[in-house]
This record gives C-alpha cells, structure tokens and sequence, in this order.
C-alpha cells in the first residue's frame, strides 16, 4: 500500500536513528559494563596482597624503597582518602611483613 504524501513519513527516519542509537546504548551497556570502584572490600588485588597500609602516599613510598632494597617488588595503591597499600606477590609476603612492621598498620589478607 503506497504511503499518502500528507502522512508521517517523514518522521520514520529520525524515529528509526533513535531506535538504532537506542539499541546501541543498551548493547554496550550490557557488553561492557561500568566498573565498580569499591578496592576497599577487596583485600586482594589478583596475585597482589596488601602487607601494610599507610596513612600517607610518602610513608607507603618509604617501604617500597626498604622493600625494593631487599628485592621484593612492590606497588601502592590508596585505600581510600586517608590510607594507602602496600601491595606485593604472594610468593614475597612471608619475606615482606618483617620488613613492613615499622611503617603503619599490617595487613593480615
């Protein structure tokens, strides 16, 4: 059946792009979801444990330094506003929370 030119024609392309964009924003909502910053209930990050946390980013990059000198790698990452962690691989934990015990608070995780 032809579409009479005094129809809505004219509204079906913008209707059909917002559809498409539609079914785009919930395709990649659903494939890539947003991420959940919430490390504070997370004790483990991956092949990294926390062995000390710091209530500053310069005592955390002290104990790297003393942890690097014994030649243990490790990284910080902050807790939140008012703590830091200082995190290392598992296999150098043992080796690692001597060398932590003057720097702030030991992690048991």
């Amino acid at each position: 059946m032809p579409v009479d030119a005094g129809s809505l024609h004219y509204a079906v392309g913008p209707v059909a792009a917002v559809a498409v964009v539609a079914v785009l924003i919930i395709f990649i909502r659903w494939a890539f979801p947003p991420a959940r910053s919430n490390a504070s209930s997370w004790p483990a990050q991956g092949l990294l444990r926390s062995v000390a946390t710091t209530g500053t980013r310069e005592s955390a990059l002290a104990l790297r330094a003393v942890l690097s000198d014994a030649g243990i790698r490790s990284t910080v990452q902050p807790r939140d506003a008012t703590h830091v962690d200082v995190l290392v691989f598992v296999d150098d934990v043992p080796r690692a929370r001597p060398l932590a015990l003057g720097f702030g608070q030991i992690s048991d995780a």
